[in-house]
């Protein structure tokens, strides 16, 4: 009868326990979470744990085993993790996140209930909580204390109902769960816990000054921006003017298929990083566009932001934090609100050219190989493709190199030749001309690419090197429609995504203080009169975690240190940031 009871574990032998665990906090925007209670079950024997907070604060370390043998069961990991750091409880030695791998099993893929718990339970035919119940209980934890008998009671039964949830979810989904793999991806769970408690230290009293004189300066601002561009009617982007301005400065830009320019908020991204001069009109519709642009950002009585990293979220792998709770969301000239602390210092390290090195690494192209290694890609490309001299320079020859790095980049993308000519500016021969020189160079590269996108469409997935997968089936609606171009540009983005968790854990498991993770960088802090110490130490991991993706092959990173009383500069922001700061006035108490 017992033996009825125990659920079909297959490929857990090797633990002597398997704890399923969820946790119920309260967390106001930006803040640290404050922990109200946590339930485990064990699997096999069904020995139910409840602790409550007046419980919690007594303990030094959870109330069931994370050791190595023992494996610690969640739905999205973070979450539990985020109490464990409030409590000061160390790291279980093994963490399975189910969420992670219903991300990882259903990428792609139509999951009608969504990617929660209960969407996860619903995909695979389990009964689950009323959607409304549980929002209920959400809210009501979220709310905070006191609670009375009946909430306490309700709270601890709801949060053993996820638990009981996961016990039913777990044997459904291990036969299709790589251990192995899965593990490194729960791992990950407690650096993402370690970043959002530690959060990014803000300018309190310059965050404060902006937000109060905000509505006064915009109409200013407008108007200094626009002196340079002519594109504004008062406060009211004119895409006529725009045409005007474009066409004056010689600057092609993407269409919609309806023929109108295309103004979305990436394409001026990627335009701004192709001409410069777009740079500020872009931050100016940018900010214009958010009513909310300072009061969403999340800031904690501590002055430093904290938000949901959320990871897993997009298809790749990478973290989807929300652009407008998160300092490096919203932008870029709001970045210069992050400053160290007194006697603190910070640094922005990130991998130079990672998707360059991860093609070449992961494709075998010794030739683009060679080019990574030089140090400058794009030049190495106009040289061994014979259209740059050998002695040739950045300086000696920057238009020639802007034109391989803008064809690099278009490679990577997966942009044709006609998109690649409105890039540059030049007539769509030399983009073909430069096109057909990159695959002249790089054969190994382009075997390996193409290999990729027809492997995927004859198998119906493409993962990494670490089993995070892309799925790929019929447009019948059972799956998400890709198209190949966002097939060849997915090894190199999953892979540098699977690059940056590696970095991650161990630099917070080798005890480096990380703020946060930025697509393919970091943010570190540390003491100012060691940081360079920790900046070389932090590098030295990060080009650990490329060799362990790369199977050897290192990719370099490029560092910024900034020390107090310094603030934290985006180039690409750092003259809107100056206008609007002149435009606020001075702070009052600071010269």
């Amino acid at each position: 009868m017992i033996a009825a009871t125990v659920p079909d574990l297959v490929g857990l032998d090797c633990f002597e326990e398997v704890w399923s665990t969820d946790a119920e906090y309260s967390a106001p925007a930006g803040q640290r979470p404050v922990p109200i209670c946590v339930v485990a079950r064990e699997a096999r024997t069904g020995r139910e744990i409840r602790a409550w907070e007046d419980d919690l604060a007594t303990m030094r370390r959870p109330p069931f085993r994370i050791d190595q043998r023992a494996l610690f069961v969640s739905y999205a990991a973070p979450a539990e993790f985020s109490v464990f750091h409030a409590l000061g409880w160390p790291a279980p030695e093994r963490t399975l996140d189910l969420y992670a791998e219903f991300r990882a099993l259903t990428n792609r893929l139509a999951t009608p209930s969504g990617s929660g718990l209960l969407g996860a339970l619903v995909y695979h035919g389990l009964d689950a909580m009323d959607a409304a119940e549980k929002t209920a209980m959400r809210d009501l934890a979220i709310r905070g204390g006191p609670f009375t008998d009946d909430e306490r009671r309700a709270l601890l039964d709801y949060c053993a109902e996820d638990v009981h949830a996961l016990g039913r979810l777990l044997p459904r989904m291990l036969p299709r769960i790589d251990l192995p793999r899965a593990l490194l991806r729960g791992r990950y769970g407690w650096a993402v816990a370690a970043m959002e408690h530690r959060g990014i230290p803000i300018d309190v009293p310059m965050f404060r000054h902006l937000r109060e004189r905000w509505g006064g300066v915009q109409a200013e601002l407008v108007a200094e921006v626009d002196a340079r561009y002519g594109v504004y009617d008062g406060t009211t982007f004119k895409r006529d003017r725009f045409v005007a301005w474009l066409i004056a400065n010689n600057i092609p830009w993407p269409r919609l298929p309806t023929g109108e320019l295309d103004t979305d908020q990436d394409t001026f991204r990627s335009m701004a990083k192709a001409y410069p001069v777009v740079s500020e009109l872009r931050e100016l519709r940018s900010s214009l566009g958010k009513m909310r642009l300072f009061d969403d950002l999340a800031i904690g009585p501590d002055g430093r932001n904290r938000t949901a990293i959320m990871p897993f979220q997009a298809s790749t792998g990478r973290n989807q934090p929300s652009n407008a709770k998160f300092i490096f969301g919203p932008s870029r000239w709001l970045r210069s609100l992050i400053k160290p602390e007194e006697g603190r210092a910070l640094a922005y390290i990130d991998y130079g050219q990672q998707e360059f090195a991860i093609a070449a690494a992961l494709s075998g192209d010794t030739a683009m190989m060679d080019a990574y290694r030089s140090g400058d890609p794009y030049l190495a490309f106009g040289k061994q493709a014979g259209a740059i001299p050998p002695d040739g320079t950045k300086s000696t020859h920057k238009a020639e190199r802007d034109r391989f790095k803008a064809c690099v980049l278009a490679v990577q993308y997966g942009m044709g030749f006609e998109s690649l000519a409105d890039r540059i500016g030049q007539n769509p021969d030399v983009a073909k001309w430069l096109l057909k020189l990159h695959r002249q160079t790089y054969p190994a590269y382009w075997r390996w690419s193409e290999a990729a996108v027809d492997r995927a469409m004859l198998t119906g997935k493409i993962e990494t090197v670490f089993g995070w997968p892309i799925h790929v089936g019929p447009a019948d609606g059972s799956v998400k429609p890709v198209n190949s171009r966002s097939l060849a540009n997915f090894p190199c983005q999953a892979n540098g995504a699977e690059m940056l968790r590696i970095a991650c854990c161990l630099l917070v498991e080798r005890g480096v203080e990380l703020c946060a993770p930025i697509h393919d960088a970091v943010l570190i802090e540390g003491p100012a009169d060691s940081i360079d110490a920790e900046v070389e130490r932090a590098r030295s991991i990060m080009a650990e975690a490329s060799r362990i993706v790369l199977n050897g092959f290192e990719v370099g990173t490029d560092v910024v240190v900034v020390r107090y009383p310094d603030r934290y500069v985006d180039e690409a922001g750092v003259d809107f940031w100056n206008r609007v700061a002149r435009l606020a006035g001075p702070l009052e108490g600071r010269q």
